[in-house]
């Protein structure tokens, strides 16, 4: 019989991969089918601690369940694919869940996990990856960043008051998106020291949204010069740009 599942967090990775984030325990293969997605296989969090890893062929709809990923044991909350360059060793996928663990994956016929960085008890609502950096959101309103490819911690911002909804990030321009329950959507610069290797944050732009608990934010180009937002309770999408 069909199932219904809530799921949180998809990716596309590998080229052909769908990915898609449970969040509970995983109870045997899904019949799954529908019209063939114009990208290839895609990870699909779920409320069940599991990542359904699903194999989009070039042309048709035999959409197959290619693997399932049971490395955490809480709730998925968000998957995000690499958007620039990975380094040697650092992972092209990373998956986030309720007591705030990452997993960091190599995308392929078999999806590796390389490193796993542990929660704190908080969750993390919302991850991104960029050139083998992994910028996490939490419910706490931080954003903390990892190196992929080691699991270290590069920086820290205290960057809402209230819970983090959403990250995006511009893989031309490394610009990171956050936006929360506070009202607030943030714009910050990442970037690295060339001759440390540190990771630098510039702020780059505030805007309060009045009203509302902002719980979607998008960037509308490569570059990161345009963003949308919405919010609880809201009908319509808010887009931002230069002036």
């Amino acid at each position: 019989p069909a199932h219904s599942v809530f799921a949180r967090g998809i990716a596309a990775a590998g080229g052909r991969f769908v990915c898609v984030g449970e969040p509970g325990a995983w109870a045997g293969r899904w019949p799954w089918a529908g019209p063939a997605p114009a990208d290839p296989p895609d990870p699909t969090g779920t409320s069940f601690g599991a990542v359904l890893v699903f194999d989009i062929p070039p042309k048709g709809t035999n959409v197959t369940l290619s693997e399932v990923l049971e490395q955490q044991r809480d709730p998925i909350t968000d998957i995000a694919a690499e958007r620039g360059q990975a380094p040697d060793g650092a992972g092209d996928l990373v998956t986030a869940d309720d007591a705030g663990t990452l997993c960091l994956w190599s995308s392929g016929e078999e999806f590796t996990l390389l490193g796993k960085i542990p929660g704190s008890g908080c969750t993390c609502s919302s991850v991104a990856l960029w050139n083998g950096i992994v910028a996490a959101g939490y419910g706490n309103g931080q954003i903390r960043l990892w190196e992929a490819g080691s699991g270290r911690i590069r920086a820290q911002l205290s960057a809402h008051a209230r819970w983090i909804y959403a990250l995006d990030l511009a893989p031309l321009t490394g610009k990171l998106l956050s936006g929360a329950e506070d009202s607030f959507v943030h714009v910050w610069k990442l970037s690295r020291n060339p001759d440390t290797d540190d990771i630098e944050v510039q702020h780059c732009h505030a805007e309060c949204v009045t009203d509302t608990q902002v719980c979607g934010a998008r960037f509308c180009d490569p570059a990161g010069d345009t963003f949308a937002v919405t919010g609880y309770d809201l009908s319509e999408i808010l887009c931002y740009g230069p002036a």
